[in-house]
């Protein structure tokens, strides 16, 4: 069975605070080590009341610090808000203090608005245009450093951190292919190219020291209850934060609702429904029956589960029943390949 792994951005629920975010993030790690996911990772966003992870490598070590086995990334920093020996040094500061543990998800966006990402970078010349150039610098950053090299990324240098590139249009396919690295689709909340950029990154795919064969991570919203109708009601609070962010009125995540008639306008239903087509409500059977048609539609080698939900204790059984549910395809034997054709294993 494919693995299953998290990706959180450390929501802030209305009434609460960025301290309490990153401690029901690091509880959530501790439930997922146990249920048996593979990965968690967190995201770099900046400006934005509702999420507090935009420190990610000090989020990271957070997490990291807290569990024991699972592994721990970013999904992912931004790398044009950052100079590569800067992120070299990070993450192999974490690769230090937690071998064999790290992964480097790497996305090109700024994960924020134009005035913030100024602000962030302070010369706009670095920008997503340099990427592919930053991408092999990182890698340079990381293999062993030569006898009279100058500058060095330490720690990091010789470490190899696995890299992954991220993204939610055709670009990063191309370049991961190009790359021979493995690729993460955003189709949580940009479903559009997923199917094209998975065939261009199958196709076009160059094997690498790092990587023989494609790899490819894609997300999904579950929103998982005890049933649909609790499951739905969850899933109002995502609903309203992406039409809070659409008016341009973005805040903290609102507590669900029992219903989103009145709260937006056919025009924007219709462009979440859309927008969030990559996404499972329901209860333990319904959730299964949407995650087997979306790996059977995809043939994605792992999974990347995301819900932003407004209390954490029903947050934590919406990943615990992904988790059951998850385990029970495996017993069932759902989506096994023989073990000349297996899938190969990313680190």
């Amino acid at each position: 069975m494919i693995p299953f792994s998290v990706l959180d951005l450390s929501p802030i629920p209305q009434g609460s605070d960025a301290g309490q975010a990153l401690r029901n993030t690091l509880d959530l790690a501790r439930h997922a080590e146990r249920w048996g996911y593979k990965r968690f990772w967190l995201a770099e966003h900046h400006n934005m009341t509702g999420i507090a992870s935009a420190a990610t490598s000090v989020v990271i070590c957070h997490v990291a610090s807290g569990t024991s086995t699972i592994r721990v990334g970013a999904g992912g920093v931004m790398l044009p808000n950052h100079a590569p020996l800067v992120i070299a040094e990070q993450f192999g500061t974490l690769e230090s203090l937690f071998p064999g543990r790290i992964d480097l998800g790497l996305g090109r966006a700024p994960g924020t608005d134009q005035r913030t990402a100024r602000a962030l970078r302070r010369d706009l010349m670095s920008s997503a245009d340099n990427f592919p150039q930053d991408v092999q610098e990182l890698q340079a950053w990381f293999e062993p450093a030569t006898q009279h090299q100058a500058v060095r990324a330490v720690p990091g240098a010789g470490l190899r951190v696995p890299l992954w590139l991220l993204g939610s249009s055709l670009f990063s396919a191309q370049l991961a292919a190009a790359l021979g690295l493995p690729f993460a689709f955003a189709s949580h909340f940009a479903p559009d190219h997923m199917m094209q950029a998975l065939h261009l990154y199958r196709t076009q795919f160059k094997p690498s020291e790092s990587l023989q064969r494609p790899y490819a991570m894609l997300g999904i919203n579950v929103f998982a209850a005890d049933t649909d109708k609790e499951a739905q009601r969850l899933a109002t609070s995502i609903q309203q934060a992406f039409i809070n962010l659409q008016r341009g009125t973005p805040g903290q995540l609102s507590p669900p609702v029992d219903t989103m008639e009145g709260r937006w306008t056919e025009m924007e239903r219709s462009f979440l429904e859309h927008l969030l087509s990559c996404t499972v409500v329901g209860s333990p059977a319904t959730v299964r029956r949407g995650l087997e048609d979306f790996i059977s539609r995809t043939g994605a080698d792992e999974l990347m589960v995301t819900g932003q939900i407004f209390d954490h204790a029903a947050r934590l059984r919406s990943f615990e029943i992904t988790a059951q549910v998850h385990d029970a395809m495996a017993m069932d034997g759902a989506f096994q390949q023989p073990a000349s054709t297996a899938r190969q294993e990313a680190r």
